[in-house]
């Protein structure tokens, strides 16, 4: 592999400008980060207390061996819903290592709301598990919840994709023999008691976890029965009557203890890959990255710089370097594990999209996974390229990275518009991870290319009906799709959506894609070919 030569200034006016602002957005990030993560109301902090319960991120820090990374995803998970009462979608996620093994944690946060799912907690949730079922991880659920915030419940129960999914995933999981403990420290209530009924093992502690289908309240209202929680559910019920629960545990503490003991007689998985070689870190300072993404999302930079600053030694065999230059194809090691990288140095042309798909075929061949990197306005559009078959080409692409059989990672680094998200593996394209990065924006296109689209299609409609465009109507109608397209572009949106996995400081990503590199090896490759491409 050649050594990437950087030709970055760091001393450049331009260079200072860049980093003074990715800086602020990564202070701006860490801020919404801590606040997602700590702040709470004081009386629910006191309530935990009297409770005697642990906070949901001290029972993890009990869990996860010390010393270990743990990749949380989706922090900023509703932060812009709901008037802020969800910070975090009331839920922990991520991939962490217990007892030597890997796991996906799925912890409720009872600082919450008593952890009470809303519509984005369980789509958060049901991510979790995806996760785990696309990379065979064994999950601990680390249960303390009320079950579904009943104002929102339409938006929690019916769907296909809503919390039945949560259930249904569970199922799906022990089918494959991918195991699941649960650790009751709190109520499980409604649909929230199958969560541990689902689970292969599950430990409940004595005075705070309950599990039932209806608490007292509710079987009081249901049939008249007047009932305790201990009576109805309790751990010394459902370990010594019921059977729902197998250990009961004293403490918190000892329920976590009881927990990694289980944990550590699973199997450890056989990896379909292993790290290829040594790692070593890039030649270049990742420091620099926030120097590289520039200010403005139109403005272009080079991706090969950004690239330096991820793989191991900054070297990158490139293909194709002097054919389709806008799309950056190549071979690097990222923690020792090989990886084929397209990267977006500007619109996909026909040449640069017919290079991509030919790679995603090369890296398949191979069994190399793939590392989309994106910065992308999308396919070229007009009348010589459609004539050329831009769409069927695009198409060729969106084939070629749909039916790909290996390990998809996407980074959106800066700019993610229209079909180019499709061919460059967005959300909808089942990457094993997406992570976001804070300047990123992402929608069906820019918000000044919508609102003049949006005032041409006014403009004509007023013709039609025989009246002249008014320019002041035309001008107001471009300003109002650029405020919104402003606020629902923005990367804090789309994290807030889950549209992402989580949103990384940029020097962060490297260590985030080694996590989940690992994580996807545990799962076998299935060679399943392509459709139809249109030649």
């Amino acid at each position: 592999m050649s050594f990437i030569r950087s030709a970055i200034d760091g001393q450049s006016e331009e260079f200072r400008r860049r980093y003074a602002r990715n800086r602020a957005l990564v202070a701006e990030l860490r801020d919404r980060q801590h606040a997602a993560r700590h702040q709470r109301p004081e009386t629910d902090l006191r309530r935990l207390e009297r409770q005697g319960k642990m906070l949901p991120r001290e029972r993890l820090e009990r869990l996860l061996d010390p010393g270990t990374p743990f990749l949380e995803l989706s922090t900023l998970a509703a932060g812009l819903a709901y008037d802020g009462e969800s910070p975090g979608a009331s839920s922990i996620t991520g991939i962490g290592i217990v007892s030597g093994r890997e796991v996906m944690i799925h912890a409720d946060d009872a600082s919450i709301k008593g952890g009470a799912w809303y519509p984005l907690t369980v789509k958060k949730i049901v991510r979790a598990l995806d996760i785990a079922i696309e990379n065979r991880l064994p999950v601990v659920h680390l249960c303390d919840s009320a079950g579904g915030f009943l104002p929102r419940q339409s938006e929690v129960f019916p769907d296909k994709q809503m919390a039945g999914r949560i259930f249904r995933n569970q199922s799906i999981l022990s089918r494959m023999g991918v195991k699941q403990l649960a650790l009751v420290f709190g109520h499980c209530t409604a649909g929230g008691a199958y969560v541990p009924a689902l689970s292969d093992y599950n430990v409940i502690v004595r005075g705070t976890g309950a599990v039932f289908l209806a608490g007292p309240p509710l079987v009081k209202a249901a049939t008249g029965e007047i009932v305790g929680v201990d009576e109805l559910g309790g751990a010394d019920m459902h370990t010594s009557v019921s059977g729902t629960c197998d250990y009961p545990a004293a403490s918190e503490a000892e329920a976590i203890a009881i927990g990694r003991e289980i944990v550590a007689r699973w199997d450890a998985p056989r990896k379909w890959i292993a790290a290829v070689d040594t790692p070593e870190p890039p030649a270049y300072d990742p420091d620099e990255l926030y120097g590289i993404l520039p200010d403005d999302i139109k403005k272009g930079f080079d991706m090969r710089e950004v690239i330096a600053r991820l793989v191991d030694g900054s070297r990158f065999h490139e293909y194709q370097p002097a054919y389709g230059p806008t799309l950056v194809c190549g071979f690097a090691n990222l923690w020792g594990y090989r990886v084929g990288i397209l990267a977006n140095n500007g619109v996909l042309f026909n040449e640069s999209t017919l290079k991509g798909a030919h790679f995603i075929e090369l890296c398949n061949q191979n069994d190399t996974p793939l590392l989309f990197l994106q910065n992308i306005t999308g396919y070229m559009v007009g009348r010589d390229y459609e004539a050329a078959g831009i769409t069927k080409d695009g198409a060729k692409m969106i084939m070629a990275q749909s039916c790909s059989h290996v390990p998809k990672l996407t980074v959106m680094c800066n700019a993610s518009f229209g079909a180019g998200n499709y061919g460059m593996c967005g959300r909808a394209y089942d990457a094993r991870f997406l992570f976001s990065w804070p300047g990123h924006q992402i929608g069906v296109m820019g918000g000044e290319q919508a609102g003049r689209t949006l005032a041409e299609v006014k403009a004509r409609q007023l013709a039609r009906n025989g009246a002249a465009a008014d320019p002041e109507l035309l001008e107001a109608v471009i300003a109002d799709t650029r405020r919104d397209y402003e606020i629902q572009t923005s990367s804090w949106y789309s994290t807030s959506e889950i549209w992402d996995d989580g949103m990384l400081d940029p020097v962060d990503t490297r260590n985030a894609l080694g996590i989940a590199l690992s994580a996807a090896a545990n799962a076998p490759l299935e060679r399943k070919g392509y459709g139809v491409f249109r030649f």
